[in-house]
């Protein structure tokens, strides 16, 4: 029996947490858009359920803009070395 101690490529890559800039807009305006949104719910207010799941929506596109600003891991603007 022999066994293959050979280490994926992949797998030596340090893995990012997403400590960025970008990252933590988005996740920051998504957190906010499910507590408007949940608390809505709970108060069977509708129509502010439904602002509640733009503020998500927002919240994404914000990430994505920041990311392709370079605000991301990595980026040019994230002012950390990741």
């Amino acid at each position: 029996m022999s066994q293959n101690t050979e280490i994926d490529p992949v797998y030596t890559e340090e893995i990012g947490h997403g400590n960025s800039i970008a990252a933590w807009s988005c996740v920051l305006i998504m957190t906010l858009g499910f507590i408007v949104g949940g608390i809505a719910f709970a108060n069977l207010a509708w129509p502010i359920v439904w602002v509640g799941c733009g503020i998500v929506v927002l919240g994404l596109v914000v990430g994505a803009i920041l990311k392709a600003a370079g605000f991301g891991v990595g980026g040019a603007r994230s002012g950390a070395a990741h």
